[in-house]
């Protein structure tokens, strides 16, 4: 079906024109989407407005399904995101129903009614993620990137973002996550398929089954790795006491090593406070709470 309509970006993509790819592949998508559109014989509706590393919008196929075609941002961190669907296997994440790998296009089940997990008070939400991630941990290497090793790199690359950005945080939370991760990678634990994006705007409510995980950059990692972006993120509160219970919580309901993702926390706070020039005070916020709750 020919959609002749603009594409909306949302405004959470608006990062990538600051870089030529990135501006490229804005330009691309009217293409994408018509191509996509053909290839499945999709009616779409307008993009979703939550955006940062893809362009997503509702489709129907012909005979009714509701879905969900993703346009990826052509990034290294989703770069598998259909593998790990594949190894899901729609085990407490969404189907995937197709995929374009030259498009960097996905075509998923869509979650219905699809509200997010942050919808619900948080211990109730964070009852729901200690019964989800078991599901995901399957047996994980080759085609995902080991966590160790792209730790390696935020170890190498940590005090070079902090110096370019003017030191923005203390010298000694960045001494402590450094050393901390550097603990970790020299130990690291069993891998198994994780999402180092699962926050609680990435779990919907679903009709098949009553929650399903979705965008997941999937790497290959240690358990205690996966509820890093639920302890760190803002989605369920963001305080000293909010931040803290979230670690407490999930780390005793899963039977994970607290200091283990305290470490792991620590170091992806500070890695994603800073992008370029621009500092996100949020996630400095939640390294300090964290040092001192150690």
């Amino acid at each position: 079906m020919l959609h002749d309509e603009p594409v909306e970006i949302p405004e959470g993509l608006s990062w990538v024109r600051a870089e030529p790819a990135g501006r490229e592949w804005l330009a691309a998508l009217p293409e994408l989407r018509e191509a996509c559109a053909r290839r499945w014989s999709l009616r779409l509706g307008p993009p979703f407005p939550y955006a940062f590393a893809s362009l997503a919008m509702p489709a129907e196929l012909p005979d009714g399904t509701p879905a969900v075609l993703k346009l990826q941002y052509p990034d290294a961190e989703s770069a598998h995101e259909a593998d790990a669907l594949v190894a899901w296997d729609g085990h407490g994440a969404v189907h995937l129903l197709d995929h374009d790998p030259a498009r960097r296009a996905l075509l998923v089940e869509r979650c219905l009614p699809g509200t997010p997990l942050h919808d619900l008070p948080p211990d109730a939400a964070l009852d729901v993620v200690a019964d989800l991630l078991p599901r995901l941990w399957r047996p994980a290497g080759a085609p995902f990137p080991l966590l160790a090793e792209e730790a390696a790199g935020w170890i190498a690359g940590l005090p070079a973002r902090w110096e370019r950005a003017g030191r923005p945080y203390e010298r000694r939370l960045l001494d402590e996550a450094v050393g901390r991760l550097t603990e970790l990678v020299a130990d690291p634990g069993e891998p198994v398929l994780l999402s180092q994006d699962l926050h609680a705007g990435n779990v919907l409510r679903a009709d098949r089954e009553p929650w399903l995980a979705i965008d997941p950059k999937p790497l290959a990692g240690e358990r205690e790795f996966s509820v890093v972006a639920i302890v760190r993120g803002a989605e369920l509160g963001h305080s000293p006491d909010a931040v803290c219970r979230r670690l407490d919580r999930i780390t005793g309901a899963l039977g994970l090593d607290r200091e283990r993702v305290l470490g792991w926390t620590l170091g992806h706070s500070l890695l994603w406070a800073i992008d370029g020039t621009t500092v996100w005070p949020d996630q400095m916020e939640v390294a300090r709470w964290l040092t001192a709750a150690a």
